[in-house]
């Protein structure tokens, strides 16, 4: 049975992490009439939004809603705020969490939307967050967006998680969940309410991981079909891991799963999608985006996700192929030539059945129509 019963939006709200994402994010609450602070850890980009009424550094042309305001300074960010979203990069977040934490105001929700697992412990972020930062809820935002579309107003859907206590499910329409995706809601973009953290969270880090594995083929000139089976087959695997760790299957078919996968896989927009391309290309991994340092995230998550998957003994295939590639020098040729070689299998799941495939003749056709 549907619901819709009155919730009241969180009036005030911080973004930590002024980079594109967070940056959009903060246009979306503060276009809502929200009153959003935004954080960045560098004082000279704070005090140029503030002064240009845009972040040229990640969204260059974008004006910023009148009620948001950036500060370099943790403390004025958080003081008396009533939500916070995390933006800054996974492998930073224990230290950000462990920073923060003097200044928050009590029984705060948090909402991560970045995506990963964390390398050491392989655990997923909203168990960092939640060993750092204990008495506060965290959930997460995630889904198919590229930040400038979402900053411009493009329809946009996404999903806020978060685990609901009993009364949350008592009083669904005043959960965190409820609430955070009331503050984000207005012009084109539209959220959906996830009870299942764990699902939305193994989609959003399983995903960069697939995207690779889909631009590598793409550059090396494969096209459609190898993509479609990627992604259909990468979908998998979050299933099984997600299900594995305690989330629900039909969870990964949603906006953080495949609709985030999706969407990854069909741009260069995507810095993971972009990556993969380029070593398709032939690029060496220290020439790619120009030589320049830019932080890819699914690099990280193909160690972490891999790890992940072998403690708990769920064979990821596609995740392990790129994983091979970019940190143990596997030929790229040789790798995919290997994980289409891999015994034949049943869809659906539930039929057990493994037959012997012959070694398949993948010579990379890199560009060839």
């Amino acid at each position: 049975m549907s619901r819709s019963a009155p919730s009241s939006p969180y009036e005030r709200l911080t973004v930590l992490g002024a980079g594109s994402w967070g940056t959009a994010l903060a246009i979306v609450l503060a276009r809502n009439g929200r009153r959003v602070r935004l954080w960045s850890r560098r004082p000279d980009q704070a005090e140029a939004i503030n002064a240009t009424r845009e972040n040229a550094d990640y969204l260059p042309g974008v004006p910023l809603p009148a009620g948001l305001t950036a500060t370099s300074d943790l403390a004025d960010a958080l003081s008396d705020t009533e939500a916070v979203l995390i933006v800054t990069p996974s492998p930073t977040l224990r230290q950000m969490c462990q920073a923060m934490a003097p200044h928050l105001p009590k029984g705060v929700p948090i909402a991560l939307a970045c995506k990963g697992v964390e390398r050491d412990t392989g655990y997923l972020l909203s168990e960092v967050a939640s060993e750092e930062l204990p008495g506060h809820v965290v959930g997460a935002v995630s889904g198919p967006t590229f930040a400038r579309e979402t900053a411009l107003d493009h329809p946009t859907a996404a999903t806020v998680a978060f685990p609901f206590r009993y009364k949350d499910r008592l009083h669904p329409e005043s959960s965190p969940a409820a609430r955070l995706a009331l503050s984000l809601s207005g012009g084109g973009f539209r959220p959906y309410v996830s009870d299942d953290l764990v699902g939305v969270e193994v989609g959003g880090a399983v995903k960069n991981v697939i995207a690779i594995a889909c631009g590598m083929m793409s550059g090396a000139g494969f096209a459609e079909n190898t993509r479609a089976a990627l992604i259909t087959r990468g979908i998998d695997e979050m299933k099984l891991l997600a299900q594995t760790l305690g989330g629900r299957r039909e969870t990964v078919t949603g906006l953080s799963g495949a609709g985030d996968l999706t969407l990854t896989c069909s741009s260069t927009t995507s810095r993971n999608m972009s990556l993969g391309t380029q070593l398709g290309q032939g690029i060496p991994r220290p020439n790619c985006f120009d030589g320049r340092p830019v932080v890819v995230e699914g690099e990280v998550n193909a160690v972490s996700v891999t790890d992940l998957a072998h403690r708990v003994k769920v064979p990821m295939p596609i995740c392990e192929t790129v994983h091979a590639v970019l940190h143990k020098g596997a030929d790229l040729q040789e790798a995919f030539r290997a994980l289409w070689a891999r015994p034949i299998e049943a869809e659906p799941f539930a039929l057990d059945l493994s037959l012997a495939h012959p070694a398949p003749n993948l010579p990379l056709p890199f560009g060839a129509s």
